[in-house]
């Protein structure tokens, strides 16, 4: 009898220590928390003026007035300000360089990433992965390497280099850590995510290549993930799901946005006119998957009676035109649109039903640092914690589109309280701007009606 008993009270305290296991796994194993993030800011000598914009154009000798009016349309319409920076080659007008731009890489690498691990306490020996994603630019060794150099990160950690992957490499980046961590216990990640834009910089005339040299801007941004508990209990956010979306098998989606050689041998980006279209159906299939993870099981019923009820309707024409709006604002309350143009935040926010007050971060990241490509979602972020948006249990989506053509998304839950303004430090208290007044038109009005 004392040894049934004996074996009833192991059994007992065995199954306990399974659940308690289980339990850890769930809660932090399984679990992907962001510790802390940073955004850059160059210096200041790297800011493009309305009158250094014009001088810049000037130095291509390429360009007669057509260009120089469809570049002050593009410009004008864009949502972009004075303050943006542009890469140091470009400012000083020695054009693209391997040198230049590894000098402006390393600027970022070394003041971002020290500043982050400062301000999260860990040491670079700390770190257990390291992944980076830069598109345009890929020297060997790797930007991710020249990092662990740097730094002096242990002999085991884990390296990745990430290119070619457009503007919605972070996502890519994240969904890459968050895998490692599902496999892998008391890991500490640092994700990097910027653009080399200097080195798709255009100097001839073809307009779908010139459209990226008004667009795209200097930036970049480094984050600390883990699925430690000793950091997890001090996160800002935790990931809930993340969704990818690639077009690439569709000839059009796949060169709507390329690097390529224009007919002159001048190198750059190309943005075809397919690329809106493109990013609609990415869009579009982005969202059916994100839905159901985000939004209350009401909603979705809601959605569905709606649907069956407009398809039940004698009018078929009528029913076909009334559009059946799905409501993410509940399942959301934050959402980090990819800031790559005045047009793109305006047609993303149509899409899911947004107001104003919910796209002014992106419009704002747009006017203050441009399209810095894969890391301006994080400005994005970032401008919303400057001005005390995010707080405990609030949910964040974050959504980017990158050539391909990808559509990634993302939610996120507030962990704390957040308040940092970073990168925005200086001139959060100067946002919303009510009445953006576009000085390139004012300066240059007379090239417009010429």
């Amino acid at each position: 009898m004392d040894l049934i008993f004996l074996l009833s009270v192991i059994l007992i305290i065995y199954s306990l220590l399974l659940s308690c296991k289980l339990l850890y796994r769930r809660r932090y194993l399984r679990n992907c928390y962001l510790v802390d993030y940073a955004c850059f800011k160059p210096s200041d000598d790297r800011k493009i003026s309305t009158q250094l914009a014009g001088d810049i154009v000037d130095r291509n000798p390429n360009l007669s007035l057509p260009e120089h009016k469809f570049l002050l349309k593009i410009t004008v319409n864009s949502g972009i300000g004075e303050e943006t920076y542009a890469p140091s080659s470009i400012i000083s007008g020695a054009g693209p360089s391997f040198s230049g731009e590894m000098a402006d890489m390393d600027e970022f690498f070394h003041s971002t990433i020290d500043h982050l691990l400062r301000k999260s306490d860990v040491a670079p020996s700390d770190i257990d992965v390291v992944v980076v994603n830069v598109s345009i630019f890929s020297p060997a060794p790797s930007f991710a390497s020249r990092i662990v150099h740097h730094f002096g990160m242990r002999e085991d950690v884990k390296v990745f280099n990430l290119s070619g992957m457009g503007c919605s490499a972070s996502l890519v980046s994240i969904d890459h850590v968050r895998n490692i961590l599902r496999t892998s216990r008391d890991v500490l990640a640092l994700v990097v995510s910027s653009e080399a834009t200097g080195m798709c910089w255009y100097s001839g005339t073809e307009k779908s290549m010139m459209l990226a040299n008004c667009l795209f801007r200097s930036g970049g941004c480094c984050m600390l993930l883990t699925n430690r508990p000793s950091l997890a209990r001090r996160a800002k956010l935790s990931l809930k799901c993340l969704v990818r979306v690639h077009h690439g098998a569709r000839d059009e989606s796949y060169s709507c946005a390329m690097e390529k050689e224009d007919s002159n041998g001048y190198k750059g980006v190309q943005i075809s006119r397919a690329l809106p279209k493109a990013a609609t159906a990415a869009l579009s299939a982005n969202l059916r998957l994100l839905a159901p993870r985000i939004l209350p099981i009401s909603e979705m019923a809601l959605y569905a009676y709606r649907f069956v009820r407009r398809k039940l309707r004698p009018d078929a024409a009528a029913a076909a035109a009334e559009e059946v709006p799905v409501r993410f604002k509940r399942g959301a309350e934050h959402f980090c649109i990819h800031p790559g143009g005045a047009a793109v935040v305006t047609g993303v926010g149509k899409s899911l039903g947004l107001a104003e007050h919910d796209l002014e971060p992106a419009r704002m990241t747009l006017h203050r640092f441009g399209n810095t490509s894969s890391s301006g979602m994080w400005y994005v972020l970032q401008y919303m914690e400057g001005k005390g948006r995010l707080r405990k249990k609030d949910r964040v989506v974050m959504l980017g589109f990158g050539s391909g053509f990808k559509c990634n998304s993302c939610l996120w839950k507030v962990e704390r309280d957040l308040k940092e303004a970073g990168a925005w430090a200086d001139c959060i208290d100067k946002y919303p701007i009510q009445n953006i007044v576009n000085p390139y038109m004012e300066k240059y009005r007379s090239i417009y009606e010429m």
